[in-house]
């Protein structure tokens, strides 16, 4: 079989994994469990290319327990079926799921009642946040692990690595041509290691150079060393730019982006943007946002530049105001350190005392609705930065008097 050299080099054992020390580092969690030979349910995310298969395999393999590899899209009900009967004739069965986020009803109701009784050990891999994308049945019976991104000094460990095993004999790369690829990877080393390899026998000597590496792969390299800019340093330049409404510095750190071709990360970024930053100020931003990621959707690059311009622009020139952000940062930071109270009697469910605002003139009817802990406790902080929150500061400070009169 002509495996990659990814697969090739993927580690039989947690301890020669590279990165993810919080994980698989010395008396860390997993290293523990495989240690005391315990294997828990769990969910491992993260971005693609930092280790999600290779733990979950390196885990298994290591402490020599049966198991099976399916993806959630690919393999059928069927499949499962039979990981199911496997389970039940070993007694127990590791049960691998990639895309786990994917698993549609009919599978996840054939693994509930078997991760339930212990039949079977599960451990989904996903890029997608787990609180968001699976199944709360499924995850509730799970452990959740994030896994991090990987440095570019990892990435040149494993690119070393990987340079004196038998796969790569008589291969000449120096240090510049191995950071050159770590830079362009992105955090991920199965790319890396792809890059590599297709360098190695393309050389019609073995002799792997950045002026090869560039005829194979020549995205221009934004995000290089730690020396230079970074990949979360360029968003956070693209996110204070406009914070600072300085529209020319936005379209710079959004080329550098587009340039990248990283269009997820300009999305979750303007996303965040229209909320935190521009917010109440105008709000109208938030579906002007959205609108533009669809038809970049549909459209790719190289025309998605032009509603990204367009959307970015009016960002960045919008008047600006924190005090959403502000405010449930506030109420939630009263959540942690337990500055609560209970609910007050007249506004708990199925109450006879509660005064229905419908009822009364303007919909406003005077009556407590926080704890008596904190009854005058203010999360909202009016800002007067636009002509809509001056009108919602209005009607604030309207309620805020009434709600004062005796």
């Amino acid at each position: 079989m002509n495996e990659p050299l990814a697969l090739k080099l993927r580690p039989k054992k947690v301890s020669e994994i590279i990165g993810q020390k919080h994980l698989v580092g010395n008396g860390m969690v997993l290293s523990n469990m495989v240690k005391h030979k315990k294997l828990f349910s769990m969910i491992l995310y993260g971005k693609p290319g930092i280790g999600k298969t290779t733990i979950a395999l390196a885990m298994v393999e290591e402490l020599g327990f049966k198991h099976r590899v399916l993806n959630a899209t690919i393999h059928s009900k069927k499949d499962f079926d039979i990981a199911m009967e496997e389970a039940k004739m070993y007694g127990n069965l590791v049960i691998i799921v990639d895309e786990i986020h994917r698993l549609n009803k009919d599978k996840q109701d054939l693994l509930l009642p078997y991760l339930e009784n212990g039949m079977i050990t599960l451990i989904g891999l996903t890029t997608s946040n787990p609180y968001h994308k699976i199944n709360p049945a499924i995850r509730s019976r799970c452990q959740i692990f994030e896994l991090k991104e990987l440095t570019i000094e990892d990435i040149e460990k494993g690119l070393k690595k990987a340079t004196k095993t038998e796969y790569l004999k008589n291969i000449k790369i120096d240090q510049k041509s191995i950071s050159y690829i770590a830079s362009l990877s992105g955090g991920d080393l199965r790319f890396a290691y792809n890059l590599l390899e297709v360098a190695y026998y393309s050389s019609p000597d073995y002799h792997v150079t950045i002026d090869q590496l560039q005829k194979i792969n020549s995205k221009p390299v934004f995000f290089h060393d730690k020396n230079e800019d970074g990949h979360y340093d360029v968003l956070s330049a693209f996110q204070k730019s406009i914070r600072g409404s300085d529209v020319n510095a936005a379209l710079h750190y959004l080329a550098r982006l587009i340039e990248a071709e990283d269009l997820d990360s300009i999305y979750r970024r303007m996303s965040v943007i229209a909320y935190e930053d521009i917010g109440l100020a105008n709000p109208s931003m938030g579906p002007k946002v959205d609108a533009a990621i669809n038809i970049c959707e549909r459209l790719g690059l190289p025309e998605a530049r032009i509603p990204l311009s367009v959307v970015v622009i009016e960002l960045a020139l919008s008047p600006k105001s924190n005090s959403a952000i502000s405010g449930i940062d506030m109420a939630l930071s009263d959540i942690h350190n337990g500055t609560t109270g209970n609910v007050p009697n007249h506004i708990k469910t199925t109450s006879p005392d509660y005064k229905y605002p419908h009822n009364y003139p303007n919909a406003f009817v005077k009556q407590q609705y926080l704890p008596n802990e904190i009854k005058n406790r203010k999360y909202y902080e009016p800002r007067t930065t636009s002509k809509y929150e001056q009108t919602l500061k209005s009607v604030y400070d309207k309620i805020q008097a009434l709600q004062k009169e005796d």
